[in-house]
This record gives C-alpha cells, sequence and structure tokens, in this order.
C-alpha cells in the first residue's frame, strides 16, 4: 500500500520564537533598503500612470526588433520599448511615452505608429492613457491599498484581539514595504497589474496570518499553565505543513505563469510569487512574536502562564523543541487527571466500580 508523502513531519519542533530577535532585525534593515530605494530612485511607472501608448500587436512575420525600431523612432518622439513574447517571435507590445502636445498628439503618433507597421497586423490591444488619467490611477491604487488594510485591520480586531490586529498589520505592511521595494530595486515596471499583484499578496498573506493566529487562540485555551513563547511554538510548528503545502503548491503555478505568461503577465507573477515568499516569514517572525512584544493578556483564555524560576536571562527562549514536546505532554497529563485519568486497558478503577453500583 502507498503512504502519503509527508514533506513536513507531524512532530515537528522547532525553536522560532527564541529567534525572533535576529529575524526582526534582518526585515528592519531590509524594509530599510527598499525605503531607500523608493526614495532616491523612485519606481518605473507603466504608461498606465505616466500616460503614453501602448500597442499589442501580432506581426505575419517574425519581427526583426531593430529595424522596427528605427522606423518608429523616426515617427514618434521619446524613446520606443519594444519587446517580444511568444515562442515564434511575432507577438510584439510596444510602448511609447507621453508625446508633447496631449492627447491629440498621442492619437496622431499611434496613426502614424500603425502605417509604420504596415499592412496585415493583427492589434489584440491599443491604449492611449493620459497625463491626468494617469494622475486618477495613483490616486484611485493608494486609496484601494489604504482602505484593504483598515478593512484587515478592523476583521482581524473583531475577531481575535487588537493585539492581533497590530501584528497583522505589521505584517501585512512589511510585505507591501518589501513588494514595493522589489520592484524599486529592479526597476521592474510598476503598472495596474502590479498593483493588483501588491492586493493580492496582502490578501495572501493576512490569510496565512490569520490561519497561524487561529492554532494560536487554539494552543491558548488547551495549554493554560504553557509559557506563551512555547504556545507560539507550538502552533508554528502545527501548521507549517498548511503553510508549506498552500505556498509550493502555488508557487508552481506561479513560475509557469512567469515561464510562459509572457512580458505582460512575469511582472505580476514575480511579485505574487515574492510576496508568497516574505508573506510566509512575516506571518512566522513578525506577526506571531508580536503577541509577545505587545504583551499579549491571557486572562481571556484562561490562567496566566506562570514566571519563568530560572534565574538565568533568556533560558526560557533557549529551551530546545524536546523540551518543549514535554512540557506539552505535561499539559496534557494534567488535564486527563482532571477526570479519571487515562485507563489502562482490563483494569477498572474505584471511581468506574461505583459508577457501576450506582447504575
Amino acid at each position: 500500500m502507498l503512504r502519503p508523502i509527508r514533506l513536513i513531519p507531524d512532530n515537528l519542533n522547532l525553536d522560532f520564537i527564541s529567534k525572533r530577535v535576529w529575524f526582526i532585525s534582518a526585515s528592519v534593515i531590509f524594509l530599510t533598503g527598499c525605503l531607500l530605494s523608493v526614495a532616491i530612485q523612485g519606481l518605473n511607472f507603466g504608461i498606465d500612470f505616466t500616460g503614453g501608448i501602448l500597442v499589442e500587436a501580432r506581426t505575419p512575420e517574425p519581427v526583426d526588433l531593430g529595424a522596427v525600431r528605427t522606423a518608429l523612432n523616426n515617427q514618434v518622439a521619446g524613446d520606443i520599448a519594444l519587446t517580444t513574447y511568444g515562442t515564434d517571435g511575432r507577438d510584439l507590445m510596444i510602448r511609447v511615452p507621453e508625446q508633447p502636445g496631449g492627447e491629440a498628439a498621442n492619437t496622431e503618433a499611434l496613426s502614424r505608429l500603425k502605417a509604420t507597421l504596415g499592412e496585415g497586423v493583427e492589434y489584440r490591444r491599443t491604449e492611449l492613457v493620459g497625463p491626468k488619467v494617469g494622475d486618477e490611477l495613483v490616486q484611485a491604487g493608494a486609496l484601494a491599498m489604504v482602505f484593504a488594510i483598515l478593512s484587515i485591520t478592523a476583521y482581524i480586531w473583531f475577531r481575535f484581539e487588537w493585539q492581533y490586529a497590530v501584528g497583522g498589520v505589521i505584517a501585512l505592511l512589511h510585505d507591501v514595504i518589501a513588494t514595493v521595494g522589489l520592484f524599486s530595486i529592479f526597476q521592474i515596471q510598476f503598472d495596474l497589474t502590479s498593483v493588483a499583484a501588491i492586493m493580492t499578496v496582502a490578501g495572501y498573506s493576512i490569510n496565512d496570518t490569520v490561519v497561524i493566529f487561529d492554532r494560536v487562540r487554539e494552543e491558548l485555551r488547551r495549554y493554560k499553565k504553557m509559557e506563551m513563547g512555547e504556545v507560539l511554538n507550538l502552533a508554528i510548528n502545527r501548521t507549517m505543513s498548511r503553510t508549506v503545502l498552500t505556498g509550493g503548491t502555488t508557487l508552481l503555478a506561479l513560475i509557469c505563469l512567469f515561464a510562459l505568461g509572457g512580458d505582460v503577465l512575469r511582472g505580476f507573477s514575480l511579485a505574487i510569487a515574492w510576496g508568497i515568499v516574505v508573506g510566509t516569514y512575516s506571518s512566522i517572525y513578525v506577526a506571531v512574536p508580536a503577541l509577545i512584544y505587545f504583551r499579549f493578556d491571557r486572562s481571556g483564555e484562561g490562567d496566566a502562564p506562570p514566571a519563568p524560576s530560572s534565574s538565568e536571562p533568556g533560558k526560557a527562549e533557549a529551551e530546545t523543541g524536546a523540551s518543549l514536546a514535554a512540557r506539552a505532554a505535561a499539559a496534557e497529563a494534567a488535564l486527563l487527571e482532571q477526570g479519571d485519568g487515562p485507563r489502562k486497558p482490563g483494569v477498572v478503577t474505584g471511581k468506574a466500580r461505583s459508577r457501576d453500583a450506582r447504575r
């Protein structure tokens, strides 16, 4: 009989929380670099935001980019961006910057562009975007991101506690800044599909965070005497299989999209793939440790955890996975002792005899 393949063992015991300071410090350094990149060199905005002409066409014969670029440069102003995609070299994407003279100049430049390409060309997409429309799209994209963050904050706050909401929002901002920084550092074209990718990353990241938060709440109710850091480690380890498998299967689909989707979808798929990686990271090392830093009150989940008895600083955080498993087993044994306790096969306890007699 074939057994199911398990990439993550059921008894995984990794200590994530004790290393949180190192990973949070690395995140702060990386996010600072992302913000500096955005401030210094900015984003490579596409035509959706800057205005201009975008044409996708399929030619009868494979395209000679050099000849087409030379012919078009004599017809329009500014630097023309030409790219081919597909397998036969006949699919062409042309980007022309905003022409001096406004919308009328853009329309005239588009007519000259089509005349230069000649007959027999199939035009699959033609866009004329003015500078005013580009500014409106920038504002709409920014407002969409703000409303998304506020809505997610309210959802987590009402479903959990405010400490969970703070941790989730910090992780969300971490992922958004990291994704925008990717576009800025490598000067990947930033257009409306990039905004859609960032919104997708935000939703995926917060979903991953909520799954771990839900498990944290469940473990807090189950192990009322266990220390907070150990409960968080337990919750992360028990959701690791779901996290890795979900992220891995999504990444496989995105790799195919990146390789076969052409230039149009390359930035979109790259942004989401990067967002899944940083989203998984932030859910574990940013969102969950926030419950410790913001002094989460466990009174609603049960009794407060006892203070560490050791006089050595940081000993509670440095306990190994074996110690964590031992404490979990002790907590389960304590739960059993509150009832009749575990029965051995074939042995009838005194309490069981008394109940049987009453029956």
